[in-house]
């Protein structure tokens, strides 16, 4: 019924517009009236005394029920000895069942309520979900809760998810667009960063059924846990059931995040040979910032401007322009807690490598000399604007976002100051950030191609550091383990 209401309030809107759309002489000349103040429903925080935060937002256009719990911890916490364990363990953690049901069991008992509980794994997290039809909430819940509370980790489901990472690896190097983001963020952050790192075949091997069990006494208590409900209920009924539930949870110990050693390589040329491709993947990277940083609404507006899309300087010139490009685009990456990534990314045929990264040199270069426009300016903030609410055009999006701000200690009015923030932002101020991290001689290149068809120009650059992808062998006696490579 909302959506009914919406639709026949646009269609009044645009008949009123009409007439002034007809009288116009210009498309320029159609009047635009200001973007509403965005004011979505706020959901409702609770706090139990054992350190857990709920966040409840009611959707009452659907009888579903779906929540989402959040556990503070993830695999750059994990040891490179282990890396995987995250991976494995989020998957796990669902098809090993519970101390009275198998994996199985619960698949069966699940399907029969056309319901889901899951699991995964995360970088700085782990989750567990469920959605459910309203009428199926005290049986899903109850899975939830233990799946939650007791875990078994069965070790057959252990070996079916190792097997699954030594397949991945064992394919790792097929898809050169994979290669070159994932050896773009060893240039950036560094080969053994944990958000660089991939796992090898050794290290997934050497996770146990006992370093899962251990990881789950460690970090998932109340108190490392943020969880949200959305759907159709009432508040005050499901606060009462949460706190039933998990009040009498003891807090655990705190979760300290890992000290992380950003290191980017030194500028100049890396290349990735692959040799059964008519096209070079390009990377240009550095270091960004972070959301908190003053300059993330600057950089967001530069971002758009510059790299974005189909409208940015780089698509324009790059792609449509010089022809150089099937894609290209990036920008100044911002992390929640976390310096981001920045990135200027283009795929391109092989003889035209070195005139692609030429032309990326040209773009960076020109930001000093033609600066981003009043008039690019006004397009990024209208497009990042006009998308705003197909960003958050529901409560449960609402609902994950503010997760997010408690999650990484972010004022939980940041969504609704970033309208306004986007709006003040200035030519000047994108200029700023521009000049501010846009260094192109403190960038490595990443090129993944056939050095054998690539332009003259590229040799020309000067010379290429060789990086090899060779895939690690398996430990000795690991090909004969079950599950293991075969």
């Amino acid at each position: 019924m909302k959506r009914v209401l919406i639709a026949l309030v646009g269609l009044l809107l645009i008949g009123s517009n009409i007439q002034l759309w007809a009288q116009a002489a210009n498309w320029k000349d159609i009047p635009i009236p200001p973007l509403p103040v965005f004011h979505p429903v706020q959901p409702k925080r609770i706090a139990l005394p054992n350190g857990m935060v709920i966040f409840l937002q009611e959707d009452h256009e659907l009888p579903l029920i779906d929540g989402f719990a959040r556990i503070r911890g993830g695999g750059r916490a994990v040891p490179a000895s282990k890396e995987g364990l995250i991976d494995i363990y989020g998957e796990v953690w669902r098809t090993g069942g519970t101390k009275s049901q198998t994996g199985d069991q619960l698949d069966d008992y699940l399907e029969q309520r056309a319901a889901h509980v899951e699991t995964g794994g995360g970088i700085d997290s782990t989750t567990i979900s469920w959605s459910c039809l309203k009428g199926d909430l005290d049986d899903v819940f109850k899975v939830f809760q233990e799946l939650l509370q007791n875990p078994e980790f069965r070790a057959d489901k252990i070996q079916i998810a190792k097997k699954g990472m030594y397949d991945g690896i064992s394919r790792r190097n097929d898809d050169p667009a994979g290669i070159a983001a994932r050896e773009a963020a060893k240039l950036a952050y560094g080969a053994n960063n944990p958000y660089a790192r991939v796992p090898e075949y050794a290290a997934v091997a050497a996770v146990t059924r006992q370093d899962l069990a251990e990881w789950h006494h460690t970090y998932v208590h109340p108190n490392n846990i943020i969880l949200g409900v959305v759907g159709d209920f009432d508040s005050a009924a499901m606060e009462a059931r949460l706190r039933q539930a998990f009040t009498a949870w003891a807090k655990g110990p705190i979760v300290k995040d890992p000290e992380i050693v950003f290191t980017t390589s030194k500028p100049g040329n890396y290349l990735v040979e692959k040799t059964d491709v008519n096209q070079s993947n390009i990377y240009l990277v550095g270091l960004g910032t972070t959301r908190k940083d003053p300059d993330y609404y600057a950089i967001s507006v530069f971002n758009e401007a510059f790299g974005g899309g189909f409208s940015s300087r780089l698509f324009s010139d790059i792609r449509t322009t010089k022809g150089l490009a099937y894609s290209v685009g990036g920008g100044i990456g911002t992390g929640w807690d976390r310096r981001g990534m920045l990135r200027l990314v283009m795929s391109t045929k092989s003889e035209t490598t070195g005139e692609a990264i030429q032309a990326l040199d040209e773009e960076i270069s020109d930001l000093t000399k033609k600066p981003i426009t009043d008039e690019e300016i006004k397009r990024a903030k209208d497009a990042i604007l006009n998308s705003f609410i197909f960003r958050f055009d529901s409560p449960g999006k609402v609902l994950q976002e503010k997760m997010l701000y408690e999650f990484y200690g972010y004022p939980l009015g940041f969504l609704e100051n970033y309208q306004k923030e986007i709006e003040k932002v200035t030519k000047e101020d994108v200029a700023r950030v521009a000049a501010k991290y846009m260094h192109r001689d403190q960038m490595p290149v990443l090129v993944v191609g056939n050095p054998a068809e690539f332009d003259k120009t590229f040799f020309s650059l000067g010379p290429a550091n060789k990086i090899d992808i060779t895939i690690p062998a398996p430990p000795p006696g690991m090909m004969g383990e079950q599950g293991g490579p075969q």
